[in-house]
C-alpha cells in the first residue's frame, strides 16, 4: 500500500471514530500568527457584544464599591441624615473619585438635605448620579483633526499607562475615518519601543518614521514633521519616552520635541494627549498635574478601566483637572477605545 493510501486511511479511521485530526505544524503556526496579530481578541461568546455592555463589565467592581456600599449604608435607614451622608463621604473616597471631589459631592447633598430633598435612598441616588453627571459634561469634548493638516498629535505618559497601544488604536481609528496617517517613534529609550509601534503601524497600513534605539527623540520628530508635509499627510501621531514625572531632565527633553515641531509645523503640535492608567487611582491624578505644568495637556485618555475598581478616578480627572478627557479605554482591541461619553459612563456606574 502506497504512503497515500496509508494516510488516506488512517484519516479516514479516526473520522469514523470521532478522534480530533492532528493539525499539521504549519496550520499551528498560522492560527498562532492570527492570535498574535489581534491582542485580546476573545470568543464572540465570551465578549459583551456593545461597548455600554463592556462599559459595564469594565466598571463592575468599581460598581460594587461605590453602589454596593450605598446600599449597604442604606440598608435598614428610614431616613438620610448627617451621619448617612459621612458615610457616604467614605465610600466615594473609596472608589477613587479623590478627597476633593468626594467633599463637593457631600457638601451639594447636605445643602439638598437642609431643603428635605434627599426623602429616601432613591432621591440620594438620583441626586448623587446626577452631581456626578454634571461635573463631567463639560470635559467630554471629542478631538477633532480637520483644523490643520498635517494635525499633530503628541502622546505623553509615563511607561506601563498603554502608550504606544493607545497609539496603534488611535491610528486605526483614524485611518477608518479616510485619515492619511503617520506615526513617529520618538521614545527611542525603551527597548523595542520602535518595534512596538512598527507592528501596530503594519497591522494598520500606516508608515512608521523612526530611527536607531538610544537615537535623539528630536531628531526623529524633525524627520516625521517633514514626512508628514512631504506626502500630505493629514494626523500625524508622535509616541515619546515613558518619561517619569519626577525626572527633569527628561522633562526638558519632551520640551525640546514640542519646540521642534512648532518650528517645522506652524501650531503644532495642535493636540497633547496624556494617556493615564485608571488603575493607578490617585496617583494618575498626580502625575496629570505634574505633566500638565511641563506639556500644557489638552486632552487626556483613561486606559485600563477593565477590572478596576477604581473607576471613580474618571470623575476625578474631569472635575479636578478641567481638561477635556477624550478617550476612556475598557479593553484590549481597537473597539474598546472609545470617545468619552459622560452619560453612559454615568450610566455603566450606577447599573
Amino acid at each position: 500500500m502506497s504512503e497515500n493510501e496509508k494516510g488516506f486511511f488512517k484519516g479516514l479511521v479516526k473520522k469514523l471514530s470521532g478522534a480530533k485530526p492532528v493539525e499539521e505544524p504549519s496550520e499551528i503556526a498560522e492560527q498562532e500568527d492570527v492570535k498574535a496579530a489581534e491582542p485580546g481578541k476573545v470568543s464572540e461568546q465570551e465578549k459583551p457584544r456593545t461597548f455600554f455592555e463592556r462599559l459595564k463589565k469594565g466598571l463592575s467592581k468599581t460598581s460594587e464599591t461605590l453602589v454596593g456600599g450605598i446600599d449597604r449604608l442604606l440598608l435598614g435607614k428610614k431616613e438620610i441624615d448627617a451621619d448617612t451622608l459621612e458615610g457616604l463621604e467614605e465610600i466615594l473616597i473609596t472608589a477613587d473619585l479623590g478627597v476633593t471631589t468626594s467633599v463637593e459631592l457631600i457638601r451639594n447633598l447636605e445643602q439638598k438635605l437642609k431643603r428635605n430633598e434627599l426623602k429616601d435612598g432613591a432621591a440620594l441616588r438620583a441626586a448623587l448620579k446626577d452631581d456626578i453627571l454634571k461635573r463631567m459634561e463639560d470635559y467630554a469634548v471629542p478631538l477633532k483633526t480637520d483644523a490643520a493638516s498635517p494635525f499633530v498629535i503628541m502622546v505623553i505618559g509615563v511607561n506601563g499607562v498603554g502608550k504606544t497601544t493607545t497609539i496603534g488604536k488611535l491610528a486605526s481609528k483614524f485611518k477608518q475615518d479616510g485619515k492619511k496617517v503617520l506615526l513617529a517613534a520618538a521614545d527611542t529609550f525603551r527597548a523595542a519601543a520602535s518595534e512596538q509601534l512598527a507592528i501596530w503601524g503594519e497591522r494598520n497600513g500606516v508608515d512608521v518614521i523612526k530611527h536607531k534605539e538610544g537615537a535623539d527623540p528630536s531628531a526623529v520628530v524633525f524627520d516625521a514633521c517633514k514626512a508628514a508635509l512631504a506626502r500630505n499627510i493629514d494626523v500625524l501621531i508622535v509616541d515619546t519616552a515613558g518619561r517619569l514625572h519626577t525626572k527633569v531632565n527628561l522633562m526638558e527633553e519632551l520640551k525640546k520635541i514640542f519646540r521642534v515641531i512648532g518650528r517645522e509645523i506652524d501650531g503644532a503640535p495642535h493636540e497633547t494627549l496624556l494617556v493615564l492608567d485608571a488603575g493607578t487611582g490617585q496617583n494618575a491624578l498626580s502625575q496629570a498635574r505634574l505633566f500638565k505644568e511641563a506639556a500644557s495637556v489638552s486632552g487626556i485618555i483613561l486606559t485600563k478601566l477593565d477590572g478596576t475598581a477604581k473607576g471613580g478616578i474618571v470623575v476625578a480627572v474631569c472635575n479636578e483637572l478641567k481638561i477635556p478627557l477624550r478617550y476612556i479605554g475598557v479593553g484590549e482591541s481597537v473597539e474598546d477605545l472609545r470617545e468619552f461619553d459622560p452619560k453612559e459612563f454615568v450610566d455603566a456606574l450606577f447599573q
